[in-house]
Order: C-alpha cells, then sequence, then structure tokens
C-alpha cells in the first residue's frame, strides 16, 4: 500500500491521547477511534507512521497492533483476556522442572528458583514445584489473587502481558517484565532456558536460532509496549 498521508500528529483527548494523519484521527482494526492511554504511547505510534516510505511497511508498525488489541479485543473481552493469562499461571513454564537427578534440573533451580521466589513476595502467593510434565494445579487461592491483580490493570497494560506471556509460556516471567527495570534479555533467557540448555548440550540450529531471535523480539516489544503505558 503507498503511503497516504503526508503529515502525522498527536492530540490530547479528553480520555487520552491520539494520532492523527493529515488531520484525521486514526481508527483500529475494528474502526473505532485508537485513544491510547499516555502521551509516550501516542509519540511511539505516530514515530511507527512517520518513519515509513513511500511504500507501507506493515512489519515497522511495532506497537499499532498491540494498541488496536487492547481497544479492540482485551478491552471488550477483559474477562477472556484474563482467563488466557491466568492459564499461564496454571502451567507455567518455571513449576515445571525435570528430575532432581539430572543436570538440567540444577541449572532449573539456580535460574528459575529466584524468579518465583520473588514473583512470589511480590504477589502474597504461593505456586506449586512440579517435577515432570504431569500437571498439578495450583492452589486455588493464587489463582484469586492473581486473577484480583490483574483485573486491576489497564486493557493495554493487559494486551501486553498476554504478548509477553504467550512468548514465554509465563505469568512470572510476564508480570516480572512490568518492572521498569527488568532485565529483559535475561527474563527472556530464563524463559527459553531448556532451548538454550540443549543447544549448548548439542551445538546451535540455525534455524532454531532464527526463530528463537524472532520472537525475543516480540517478547521485547510486548514489554516495551507496557512500559509506553506507565510513561
Amino acid at each position: 500500500m503507498k503511503r497516504f498521508y503526508r503529515e502525522v500528529s498527536t492530540e490530547r483527548l479528553e480520555h487520552g491521547f491520539t494520532v492523527r494523519l493529515d488531520g484525521r484521527p486514526i481508527k483500529t482494526a475494528a474502526g473505532v477511534p485508537q485513544i491510547v492511554p499516555s502521551c509516550t504511547m501516542a509519540r511511539a505510534l505516530a514515530a511507527e507512521w512517520h518513519m515509513q516510505g513511500e511504500e507501507l511497511d506493515l512489519a515497522l508498525f511495532r506497537f499499532r497492533d498491540l494498541a488496536d488489541y487492547a481497544i479492540d479485543i482485551v478491552g471488550q473481552e477483559r474477562g477472556t483476556a484474563l482467563d488466557r493469562l491466568l492459564a499461564f499461571a496454571e502451567t507455567d513454564t518455571l513449576c515445571y522442572r525435570a528430575d532432581p537427578e539430572e543436570a538440567l534440573y540444577r541449572r532449573q533451580l539456580e535460574v528459575w528458583e529466584p524468579l518465583l521466589i520473588a514473583f512470589e513476595a511480590a504477589e502474597g502467593v504461593q505456586l506449586a514445584r512440579v517435577s515432570g510434565v504431569i500437571h498439578r494445579a495450583q492452589p486455588q487461592e493464587t489463582l484469586a489473587a492473581l486473577r484480583a491483580r490483574l483485573a486491576a490493570l489497564d486493557d493495554f497494560t493487559l494486551a501486553g502481558l498476554l504478548n509477553c506471556a504467550s512468548l514465554s509460556a509465563s505469568l512470572c516471567i510476564a508480570l516480572a517484565a512490568l518492572q521498569p527495570d527488568a532485565d529483559l534479555d535475561a527474563l527472556w533467557n530464563a524463559a527459553n532456558l531448556e532451548e538454550l540448555w540443549q543447544a549448548e548440550l548439542w551445538g546451535p540450529d540455525t534455524e532454531a536460532e532464527v526463530r528463537l531471535a524472532l520472537r525475543h523480539e516480540e517478547f521485547r516489544r510486548g514489554a516495551e509496549f507496557i512500559q509506553l503505558v506507565a510513561d
């Protein structure tokens, strides 16, 4: 698609901020006004439109799709969004370990346990750890507390969390990415510890590395989107 506008601007509204192309406000994929919660986010969205060339490159829209998702999907189906996030707590990858006699288990304990302990302290909950792949339900009081915690968040933060949790298979990792000083690379490596472990043992797989790098970038995008809400 050819570029159809010349000027990009942002505007403060009564309930948020919007981007305008040649003075016309942007709408979401569902056709509703794209109103975002912070000036920083509006500027980031405007920058995506501004950097386009004569032909629109959809890959440059790093945050637009997440903003639309927050408005069109999360905002209309908050209950479903909360259910999806809680499902990642039920099967959080950090809770499922190798057998204790395996070397991988020691690496998991070293990397994952501090993250889980910090998560439990911050959220006031307890998570069950499992050796093997057999599912073990998390305590109902833990899930209830996490649901209340998530329900207090805005639609845009939930959209970013869903992005991070789905890529990391971990609500613990996603919520850790909420912190302004979060080490996103360390969190991503923790979420993919088993794959990185296999690469150490058997050598790298080029195709797997490419896939992992692309997913890593998507994870960072979700975490950065969350920070745009806070700013």
